[in-house]
């Protein structure tokens, strides 16, 4: 993979509670702090090429080079972390890439079809989930990456980098 797009730069978890799931990634493993964007507004989201209307709040800390991404999803909308919580309960759903532009490289590979939720934040932040295929792993997620979300991302992995334990959970504004 990392010849395709780039190193995994993300594990991403689906979580029924992003608090209680951030309080134990910080308190039992020492992983934080945790930043939490609460009910995410979408600009556009699909999945499986409908519009989506997912309500969600994910909390992300760093652990070295790995970002870590807890992803709690609020109401039944279709998702992939709906079907992936009905499925298997809580775990490790995807994994995450950051690229310059998600297109060119979903045309390029031919995996259009493999595309199976994606959408843009209200922040300008876009995203595409694809499908492994026959492989039993996470999904893959593309992550479009501005100068705004790897400023914002570099603050992230340096906060983890000096954080002495205080202050697990940052909820943004």
């Amino acid at each position: 993979m990392s010849r395709r797009f780039g190193p995994i730069m993300q594990n991403g978890y689906v979580v029924r509670d992003w608090r209680a799931a951030a309080e134990y990634w910080s308190g039992e493993l020492g992983v934080g702090p945790f930043f939490v964007m609460e009910h995410i507004r979408f600009r556009r989201c699909s999945f499986r090429g409908a519009p989506a209307a997912i309500d969600m709040s994910v909390a992300i800390a760093y652990s070295g080079d790995q970002q870590i991404e807890l992803v709690e999803q609020h109401n039944d909308a279709p998702s992939i972390y709906r079907e992936f919580l009905d499925a298997r309960g809580e775990g490790l759903q995807h994994v995450g890439v950051l690229v310059d532009a998600i297109h060119p490289i979903v045309e390029a590979a031919g995996w259009g079809a493999r595309v199976i939720q994606a959408g843009e934040t209200m922040v300008g932040q876009r995203f595409a989930y694809l499908d492994v295929g026959p492989h039993p792993g996470a999904m893959i997620e593309l992550i479009e990456v501005s100068a705004e979300a790897r400023a914002a991302f570099a603050y992230m992995k340096r906060a983890a980098a000096e954080w002495n334990g205080e202050r697990a959970i940052r909820i943004s504004k």
